[in-house]
């Protein structure tokens, strides 16, 4: 049995990314989950049994959160559980690109404490245990030290640049940058390639609770959309959206938008 959660999580990632290269994404069957909630492929639900088969068989008494599991009361009664997204960036996997991942997370009284997401078609693993730093590949990696918005790098998806979001209207000038995958948006931040991540929507937990941790050991601070801690483990699995960077960068994305300064 591997010694740490970090040491499963990785074994069951690598495990998983095995799973997953198996399958051609644009060749493999898929349909659109009901509610508007996304598609899923065979691949999603093949990844979804070996984690379930590797992480609880390793750990029975933990809980289970994960996209392509029904959810249920249980686990918000369990003191550790495991939040899983089997594939995080589905559509990318169905059109053949390489950007998807294996996002992975043990939580503990609302808090993360190991994680790991896995792009196993760009071979790189980033993983994170409280209090350890951040690794990709085994090296240690950090956030930038950007401390200014302007001209900063940003990943983030369109409508969050709606001047709507913005104090007074005004959207900060800076360098916008696009993936599909949240869980690779956030570590991307964690390895410094990037100066910020941010996402003004509700966000389900398992595309964010590993990056979370990730990006907080590589140095970030990471809050909700209104500037709160994030919490995990809620009774309905979503927060209030993502914004992460450096600390001196998270400040001043921070006053400049609307949503931070209604409850700030």
């Amino acid at each position: 049995m591997p010694a740490t959660d970090l040491d499963l999580l990785i074994h069951a990632a690598r495990l998983a990314g095995e799973t997953a290269l198996k399958y051609s994404g644009p060749q493999a069957k898929s349909w659109d989950k009901p509610g508007d909630l996304g598609p899923v492929t065979e691949a999603d639900l093949a990844v979804n049994d070996v984690l379930h088969r590797e992480l609880l068989g390793a750990r029975p008494d933990y809980g289970w959160l994960s996209e392509e599991s029904q959810d249920g009361s249980t686990r918000l009664d369990q003191e550790k559980l495991f939040i899983v997204d089997p594939i995080d960036g589905t559509r990318s996997f169905i059109e053949g690109s390489n950007a998807w991942a294996h996002s992975i997370a043990v939580a503990q009284g609302g808090e993360i404490t190991a994680a790991v997401v896995l792009l196993p078609a760009k071979d790189r693993l980033y993983a994170a245990a409280k209090g350890q730093g951040t690794t990709l590949n085994g090296t240690q990696v950090g956030v930038t030290a950007r401390e200014g918005v302007s001209g900063c790098s940003v990943l983030s998806a369109r409508p969050n640049y709606a001047p709507e979001h913005w104090i007074d209207g005004v959207v900060p000038d800076v360098k916008r940058v696009y993936r599909p995958s949240l869980a690779y948006r956030l570590s991307l931040v964690a390895q410094g390639r990037f100066d910020a991540m941010l996402t003004l929507r509700d966000s389900w937990e398992w595309d964010i609770a590993a990056g979370a941790l990730i990006l907080t050991e590589a140095g970030a601070k990471v809050t909700d959309m209104h500037g709160a801690p994030l919490r995990f483990n809620n009774a309905h699995p979503q927060v209030k959206g993502v914004v992460a960077a450096g600390p001196a960068l998270h400040a001043d994305l921070s006053k400049r938008l609307v949503s931070t300064q209604q409850t700030g």
